[in-house]
């Protein structure tokens, strides 16, 4: 397989956002979970999850940040292992995990109980964690499969560089490869070189900033890091007027193969699947809510079928 081309945007992310130190250890764990799958006939699952922090100060006390919990993306993360992939789950430290996201709100001390006597054992009260005993029998299972390989980031920086560490490693099983990029992505940072070492004072006044645009990442891993990938993005709007025509200005622009695209106050239940020769609306319904329905199953299922129609393309 060819080596991919360098892409102009390496030497910004090298000079303006700060290399994690365990990047390089990061991807040979990635690389090697990708090989070991493939080889097993799985298909491998990047997911990125949660939100990017853009620290104001190098020493960081300030910081912009996002409103996302990475729900989507952990629950995402279930309904694709349940449909046979592997997944590396590029997800922001502390945001919502698979498995735990639904236990996320319920105080875990008052869900224990300390048995009287001697032993002092610990007893979970399945009426506090609801189905905690199949949800922890699945996870078992998974993480007995080694199925899911966990990266946490949490800055802007470890982010794009975790990302792209990540879309190198795939690259090897090529077509088998699928990105969901479910993150929510600052558009905008301070470079490294501009930001002020200690934290900002308030005694000096009003603050007043200029932040740079963050480079397009979606462009080179298309392009350059992982061409053969079956990569899908994520876009987010308020104004539902304008949704259709920026998830199409994606597609024509970076020329991936799917935009999930969403308004914020419908998210959970209504999406619409993007293609260049498509256009999937996925609803749920009044039974479907019932019946504890989730809309990122409709979303894998749908995104599952269209990896498959790509491979067999790539192969005919």
């Amino acid at each position: 397989m060819a080596e991919p081309r360098i892409s102009s945007i390496d030497g910004k992310l090298a000079e303006e956002f700060a290399v994690p130190a365990h990047v390089e250890e990061v991807k040979a764990k990635m690389s090697a979970f990708a090989t070991k799958h493939a080889a097993a006939g799985r298909r491998v699952v990047l997911i990125t999850s949660g939100g990017t922090k853009v620290p104001l100060e190098s020493r960081t006390v300030r910081f912009l940040d996002n409103f996302s919990s990475g729900r989507r993306g952990s629950c995402s993360a279930e309904y694709f292992i349940d449909s046979g992939y592997a997944v590396v789950f590029l997800h922001r430290h502390r945001s919502l995990y698979p498995y735990t996201r639904m236990f996320s709100t319920i105080n875990v001390m008052d869900a224990l109980q300390l048995t009287s006597g001697s032993s002092g054992e610990v007893l979970v009260n399945p009426q506090v964690l609801p189905n905690i005993a199949k949800v922890l029998k699945k996870y078992q299972e998974v993480k007995d499969g080694g199925l899911l390989l966990p990266i946490e980031f949490s800055t802007l920086s470890e982010y794009l560089h975790l990302l792209k560490a990540a879309a190198q490693a795939l690259s090897t099983i090529g077509p088998k490869a699928m990105f969901y990029l479910a993150a929510a992505v600052s558009d905008f940072y301070i470079p490294a070189s501009e930001m002020p070492e200690h934290k900002i004072q308030s005694s000096n006044g009003p603050l007043q900033l200029s932040l740079n645009m963050v480079p397009k990442i979606l462009s080179p891993l298309v392009k350059d890091w992982a061409p053969q990938a079956f990569v899908i993005s994520f876009k987010l709007e308020t104004d539902a007027a304008i949704l259709l025509d920026k998830a199409r200005r994606a597609l024509n622009n970076y020329r991936h193969q799917a935009v999930v695209a969403n308004v914020l106050d419908s998210r959970r239940g209504y999406v619409v699947v993007v293609t260049p020769k498509t256009q999937d609306e996925l609803i749920l319904t009044e039974e479907d809510v019932k019946n504890e329905v989730e809309i990122e199953e409709m979303i894998v299922s749908n995104l599952t079928s269209a990896h498959n129609r790509f491979i067999n393309q790539q192969v005919s």
